[in-house]
């Protein structure tokens, strides 16, 4: 009977898991977003330079603390398509308060775009009849952002 406990590696498996939790909650310093740029600074410090449009949606808490962050749709170069059906089914399996999104202008320049700003309102509405907020909506260029909050689409 003993000889069969230790062939056992039940116990390895649950001092790995308990390690990485450890490790991923360290990369977080900062667990809450306060700000569009604390939201901008998160995007640029995980996805950088991209050659191509990225649409992320950031799930939080009601402390607005990050519980999930789903890349959403990696597009063109000029280009990406957002259904709020699915960005609101990123934020319900979390069980998300709210969610903050982001996209990418890889030509550098982040003015947001007529489209940007339907999807902005879009995403709005949805989120109203979820009872999920949109907390904003960053727009990233090169060196900048815009926030659609601050501009009044939100």
């Amino acid at each position: 009977m003993e000889e069969n406990q230790k062939n056992v590696p039940a116990k390895r498996v649950d001092i790995v898991s308990v390690r990485l939790v450890k490790e991923a909650s360290l990369l977080y310093k900062n667990r809450s977003i306060r700000s569009p740029q604390d939201g901008y600074n998160l995007f640029k410090q995980f996805l950088g330079e991209l050659d191509r449009e990225y649409f992320v949606v950031m799930c939080l808490d009601t402390k607005n603390q990050r519980t999930n962050i789903n890349v959403y749709h990696i597009g063109s170069l000029n280009a990406s398509v957002v259904h709020p059906r699915e960005v609101m089914k990123a934020a319900i399996l979390p069980n998300a308060a709210s969610v903050m999104v982001l996209h990418n202008h890889p030509s550098g320049q982040p003015s947001p775009s007529p489209e940007d700003i339907e999807v902005t309102r879009r995403l709005t509405e949805a989120g109203h009849i979820m009872g999920i907020e949109l907390l904003d909506h960053i727009v990233v260029g090169e060196n900048d952002f815009v926030s659609l909050k601050e501009k009044g689409y939100v």
